[in-house]
């Protein structure tokens, strides 16, 4: 089922990157003209190569991002939670999406429509240039994902992983893995073996896993595992 956006949920989106340089009254108007819908966990938002008929925006969930091979696997381009916005370039171009969307848990999205994304930008053009400001950031987001994949080792993208989802600076850091391993090892590039290979690895610098859970005791020791396999990894590439 689908509903209008309440007031106190437009005010909590007004940080986002996407709307927080518009006035207020832009950053209303264009979540005034989306419906909220409900996706269950499997379930898919879109396919790659329909034609991108809206956007959106994560209220509550986890929402990925892949392409189909050729070989019928996937290729995880991004996973998206609270806040983060997706598709906005297909929308922006009034294009065909690229990838498919599919919930990864049971969510809350946000469908901002092509033609009302359209009157918005007519109305206000800075949305044109807002919209074109997340475009750059996903792009550059992209494009460390690429080098992460050519130059980081498998135990440095997952501690990495773990390190960003420690929403706090904190010595310690237990957290729960926001969607299954097997997730996460497509987000890294990794097959799943590997990653349990890397988690094996990681337990020797104070990392322990156990189903969904997983334990940092020293993050300071797995940012210098990071640190010095980056700097293994850039030696090992100009030699």
């Amino acid at each position: 089922m689908s509903v209008t956006i309440a007031q106190s949920e437009v005010e909590k989106l007004a940080e986002i990157p996407l709307l927080k340089r518009l006035s207020t009254e832009a950053r209303e108007h264009l979540l005034r003209g989306g419906t909220k819908k409900s996706v269950s966990r499997g379930e898919m938002i879109f396919f790659q190569d329909d034609k991108a008929d809206s956007f959106f925006i994560v209220l509550e969930g986890w929402v990925k991002v892949f392409r189909a091979t050729s070989s019928g696997d996937e290729a995880v381009v991004g996973v998206f939670t609270r806040g983060q916005t997706f598709a906005e370039g297909a929308a922006f171009t009034n294009s065909h999406y690229p990838a498919s969307g599919e919930a990864v848990t049971d969510s809350v999205v946000l469908c901002i429509p092509v033609a009302h994304l359209a009157k918005s930008i007519a109305a206000d053009p800075n949305i044109a240039l807002a919209m074109m400001s997340s475009l750059s950031m996903h792009l550059h987001q992209l494009v460390l994902q690429i080098e992460g994949l050519k130059t980081h080792t498998g135990a440095q993208r997952v501690a990495e992983f773990l390190l960003n989802l420690c929403s706090e600076p904190k010595s310690s850091c237990t957290l729960v893995l926001p969607y299954d391993k097997a997730l996460i090892a497509g987000r890294l590039g990794m097959k799943p073996e590997s990653l349990s290979r890397a988690f094996q690895k990681l337990k020797s610098y104070g990392v322990e896993v156990k189903q969904n859970r997983a334990i940092i005791s020293n993050t300071q020791t797995l940012r210098a595992l990071v640190e010095q396999e980056r700097t293994v990894v850039m030696h090992s590439n100009l030699g």
